[in-house]
């Protein structure tokens, strides 16, 4: 199987659009990435993660989200490829260098391979979330939105399982930091965010009611469910209903890149 049979469309987006413009295609099309083009020339990826991280910087304080450029946020986060390079080899490829695939051929962009359509095509016979599932870090509902964003930044993680008294009760995701700074941008005055941001708990903007998974579930089951749902990760519960674990795309393709 080659990348061309498995990419997709990419959904761009011009450097010279706003994060806030980026946010709301990204919840209209269910997606953490965007393509950011100009003048027909690539510009890199724009990703939930990257506009976290821009949202939090102290020095953009006073600007909301609507003033901020996706120029400011755009990563090299891509591996161009050409249209036959088989599947496997682009797995490694973006485990190593942390992107998706970028399918180029004479100069024109065909298409691209996230995490997602390489799991939606991958077999993952009989094995069991516990194989694959990676250590979480969590953490409490009473932290702060800053702390958790620079605990994802730091980690290079997405989501976080927000425990109180070892029990589950939520996760907060970069979506909800992204989504919480932006509201909190634009709600807040400039002069008035560094003291107001410090107040902003991960109770405030996590979700709630949170699909999880056991360590007996079939690793296929998992990845239907996220597929279905359209989620980045599912916490493992053991016997007694405490996180024990994690499973990510990104565990998912180490797992595929394990057996290849």
């Amino acid at each position: 199987m080659q990348v061309k049979d498995i990419m997709t469309e990419p959904v761009t987006i011009d450097k010279s659009d706003t994060l806030s413009h980026a946010l709301d295609i990204m919840e209209k099309q269910k997606t953490r990435r965007l393509l950011v083009m100009h003048n027909n020339q690539i510009h890199g990826i724009v990703t939930m993660r990257s506009i976290t991280k821009e949202l939090g910087t102290r020095k953009k304080a006073n600007l909301p989200a609507s003033a901020m450029h996706v120029a400011t946020a755009t990563t090299d986060k891509f591996n161009k490829v050409l249209p036959d390079m088989p599947v496997n080899d682009g797995v490694v490829l973006m485990i190593k260098n942390d992107g998706v695939l970028l399918v180029i051929d004479n100069d024109k962009v065909l298409g691209w391979v996230t995490p997602q359509e390489v799991i939606k095509k991958y077999p993952f016979n009989d094995s069991m979330v516990r194989e694959i599932m990676r250590q979480p870090i969590t953490i409490g509902p009473e932290e702060r939105v800053i702390h958790a964003r620079r605990i994802m930044l730091d980690n290079n993680i997405g989501r976080l399982p927000v425990l109180e008294n070892d029990g589950l009760i939520g996760i907060i995701t970069e979506n909800d930091i992204a989504n919480g700074l932006r509201a909190f941008r634009d709600l807040v005055e400039g002069s008035k965010q560094d003291n107001r941001i410090k107040n902003l708990l991960v109770e405030d903007i996590m979700s709630r009611g949170v699909i999880s998974a056991n360590l007996d579930t079939m690793v296929q089951e998992a990845v239907n469910l996220m597929l279905d749902k359209n989620l980045g990760g599912l916490p493992v519960l053991n016997e007694k209903e405490v996180v024990t674990g994690l499973i990510t795309r990104r565990s998912l393709l180490e797992a595929i890149a394990q057996k290849l």
